[in-house]
């Protein structure tokens, strides 16, 4: 069994990995810790898995074969400074500190998103795991990069669930705000434009230009990206199509849909759905994933199903709740 541990597993991020690895049948969660809740019953925070475990949060690490982060970000690195952490320990950041600067204190941290560098990750010790609207930009981006066809400005609008924003309460997640309403923030300047500008240059040979419109939905999981760009001429849309289908053939989670999709088809799942039309010479794709899941805890588990060797799969077969 892999023993994980998990810090700062109070948050919803954190209550999605403990859902997840309870049920992971190779996994054991052998430590939680938190410095806000020591010795508070895991079930008290997060309720959901009342039945499901008997961890209480602690100080304590216990050793484990890998520790997944679910920090505050810029915190991890002080963590890792602050820790008695085995070398031999794998990490797993869902936060965005090693995302763009992967080294620190003697570790190496391979950037996570699985179906771009599969092979890299699975003989990686340390992994940075994306950021969620990266991930679900870089889905859509991924097949036209690989045939170097992004040859002109990327445009991008993309709406997340509160969920999103973290567990701690704030104005623009107060029910009276968010209810019924829809508003747009760090317009052009999301943190998450560097690592998907770098990671999608890397295979592109050259980073491309994403104008991104980031929006705060009324809802509290999953994220809907709108992406597009200018269409290489001569390739068609079943010719576009075909390219989707052939790149995520051998991805587990990743899927084309003929069809118009929605949130509901992928919202508690590791999925992401994307469906691609041609429109006066512009191709359009869209991308929706689950924020906490396919764009935090479960693409966590992915990551570090490949690096213990495990099928990709493993503890992620998970059912969206479509009605």
């Amino acid at each position: 069994m892999i023993r994980a541990a998990i810090a700062g597993g109070t948050g919803y991020t954190g209550g999605e990995l403990f859902r997840i690895l309870l049920g992971h049948p190779e996994v054991k969660i052998v430590a939680a810790t938190t410095t806000s809740s020591e010795g508070v019953a895991v079930t008290s925070v997060h309720r959901d898995l009342i039945g499901e475990t008997d961890l209480h949060f602690g100080t304590e690490l216990n050793d484990p074969d890998v520790l997944f982060l679910c920090l505050g970000h810029g915190i991890s690195r002080q963590f890792i400074d602050t820790h008695d952490i085995s070398p031999d320990c794998r990490i797993i950041d869902l936060g965005n500190d090693f995302r763009l600067d992967g080294d620190h204190a003697g570790r190496h941290f391979v950037y996570g998103l699985c179906e771009s560098a599969r092979d890299e990750i699975a003989g990686a010790h340390d992994i940075a795991n994306p950021g969620c609207f990266a991930t679900a930009i870089q889905l859509a981006l991924l097949p036209l990069a690989g045939k170097g066809l992004i040859n002109d400005e990327v445009h991008v609008s993309a709406i997340t669930g509160s969920t999103g924003a973290g567990k701690k309460p704030g104005e623009t997640t107060h029910f009276s705000y968010r209810d019924n309403n829809i508003s747009i923030y760090k317009l052009f300047t999301h943190q998450h434009l560097g690592e998907i500008r770098r990671n999608i240059g890397m295979i592109a040979g050259k980073e491309p230009v994403v104008n991104f419109v980031p929006f705060r939905g009324d809802f509290t999981r999953g994220i809907f990206a709108s992406v597009y760009t200018r269409a290489a001429e001569g390739i068609g849309e079943e010719g576009y199509r075909k390219m989707f289908r052939e790149y995520y053939a051998a991805s587990p989670f990743v899927f084309h849909s003929e069809e118009g999709i929605s949130l509901k088809e992928v919202v508690n799942t590791n999925k992401c759905l994307l469906h691609l039309e041609l429109h006066e010479g512009y191709v359009h794709i869209s991308s929706v994933i689950d924020n906490l899941v396919k764009g935090a805890a479960g693409q966590a588990v992915q990551n570090m199903n490949l690096m213990f060797g495990l099928p990709e799969t493993t503890g992620l077969r998970l059912k969206p709740s479509a009605f």
